[in-house]
């Protein structure tokens, strides 16, 4: 699998990667798919502008995992946020998940910071074993899931200069 960064004129590879994410896995995003199928290629490039994005890229180049990394307003600015991490159900367990977190904790680095964070729904259970073995440990702060108040969300972070995820 090659993990890539993308661009702004990646932007319909990232509205394609996106889309099927938030149609497979509808519950685990605080966004939907009705919402983001009437973006238009000028919100695609803005995201892609303001977010380091990476794409997981099969030998035949057809897109099989995103993450996008962000600094979220009110959060320490020497923090960075992960978000939108997404891979195919034919890809998981393959090692894809934990490359695409090492690509975004490396650009994290890169842009000088000295954590990485993400929110993680509670009763995403394969999502926390994934983000614990990469090295996330949890912070014990947890807030309502914005679109759905009866579930529970829980952040973790993972310091940049950390070792031990598989090879990117």
């Amino acid at each position: 699998m090659l993990i890539r960064r993308v661009d702004e004129d990646d932007w319909q590879t990232v509205r394609d990667v996106r889309l099927r994410a938030l149609r497979e896995s509808p519950d685990v995003f605080g966004s939907s798919l009705t919402r983001e199928e009437r973006f238009a290629e000028s919100h695609w490039r803005m995201r892609l502008r303001t977010s380091a994005t990476w794409v997981a890229l099969d030998d035949a180049q057809v897109p099989r995992g995103l993450v996008s990394l962000i600094q979220e307003p009110g959060s320490p600015e020497d923090d960075r946020h992960v978000v939108s991490l997404w891979v195919a159900p034919e890809v998981r367990r393959t090692g894809t998940g934990w490359e695409l977190l090492d690509s975004v904790v490396r650009g994290a680095a890169t842009q000088g910071a000295a954590t990485v964070s993400l929110w993680v729904v509670e009763d995403n259970a394969s999502a926390v074993d994934l983000y614990v073995r990469a090295g996330f440990t949890r912070t014990g702060e947890r807030q309502a899931l914005p679109r759905d108040p009866d579930r529970t969300e829980e952040r973790y972070v993972r310091h940049t200069d950390q070792r031990g995820l598989a090879a990117g």
